[in-house]
């Protein structure tokens, strides 16, 4: 009789609600994977797989004397190189001359979701746990990142169970279909790093550029409709260097895709209801009156085209 009674008191004991501890929701996840891309040592080699192209990419991350440091090498062609020294990014391309922006982030091909605000996205996108699977080696939680209004791409990410690093991430289209794959092929979590990479301290990378003047805070259009949750960001007016036709630009963001809306004077090389997707990227391009409207971005081409169609002209603002 005590075996019975202890053996229903171990079983009680494990039917409690700390024996059945919740696994971390999607988000939850996301936000554990956010933190480890920003305060772990680590490598990530890994291959960027589009439909023409394979790039093989080193990205290396530390934390040295409370700063972020990180530093993507692209192994094959051409030395490129991207180099982050806490809110300052250089850039190493050929043909170029090295330059160094203020920015927080860096405009490379380093794997999504990593340096994003999850809180904010969440207003737009829906996180989903699709379950486990082997990546790299090691055993992952697979996610869907997946927009509410499916007028934006999608993105299904798999996390590392230990690391919580990201180990592949793969863009698809609304119907599903994979524009681009970050695939991990190896990786390492080291604070040796740390020390291999404090030599970016001490290395002589150009000094930091004045963006050129142009922003503007005022202008005679706008688009009417845009998705909901991409903000404005900076308005610029300048002169392109080949043609010296004056052109405005309007860049639009949700913290995850972006895309820009272009507005010039319409001339005999202006682009008549071009609809063009080239992998992640879309341009679709129209002429309205003597104006030639331009939206591109990381969107799909119906997104493009409703954009470009729903920009407006202040008619006054324009004869003034």
């Amino acid at each position: 009789m005590k075996k019975i009674l202890v053996s229903a008191l171990t079983l009680f004991s494990l039917m409690s609600p700390t024996a059945f501890a919740e696994e971390p929701t999607a988000k939850a996840l996301l936000h554990q994977m956010n933190e480890a891309s920003q305060h772990l040592n680590y490598e990530l080699s890994y291959i960027l797989i589009k439909k023409s192209s394979i790039e093989p990419l080193v990205y290396r991350h530390a934390v040295n004397d409370d700063q972020q440091l990180a530093h993507l090498v692209y192994l094959s062609g051409p030395v490129r190189e991207v180099i982050r020294r806490g809110n300052e990014v250089s850039y190493i391309e050929p043909d170029t001359e090295p330059f160094t922006i203020q920015s927080g982030s860096m405009v490379a091909p380093v794997i999504p979701m990593i340096n994003r605000d999850i809180d904010s996205l969440s207003e737009y996108y829906d996180f989903v746990k699709v379950g486990r699977a082997r990546e790299a080696g090691t055993t992952t939680q697979v996610l869907r990142v997946v927009p509410k209004d499916g007028l934006r791409y999608s993105y299904v990410v798999w996390v590392d169970e230990k690391t919580s690093l990201p180990l592949r991430a793969d863009l698809l289209d609304r119907d599903g279909e994979v524009l681009e794959q970050y695939r991990t092929i190896s990786y390492v979590v080291n604070d040796k790093i740390a020390e291999a990479m404090g030599g970016l301290n001490q290395a002589q990378l150009p000094k930091v550029l004045s963006l050129p003047e142009g922003l503007v805070s005022e202008t005679n259009w706008q688009a009417s409709w845009i998705p909901e949750g991409f903000k404005s960001k900076e308005l610029s007016r300048y002169q392109m260097a080949t043609t010296d036709k004056m052109v405005e630009s309007q860049l639009f963001s949700d913290g995850l895709f972006s895309f820009s809306v272009y507005i010039a004077d319409k001339d005999e090389h202006s682009l008549k209801g071009q609809l063009v997707r080239q992998g992640r990227r879309t341009l679709h391009s129209l002429v309205v009156g003597d104006k030639e409207i331009s939206v591109v971005g990381d969107i799909p081409p119906a997104t493009a085209k409703r954009i470009a169609q729903s920009v407006k002209f202040n008619k006054q603002a324009s004869a003034q």
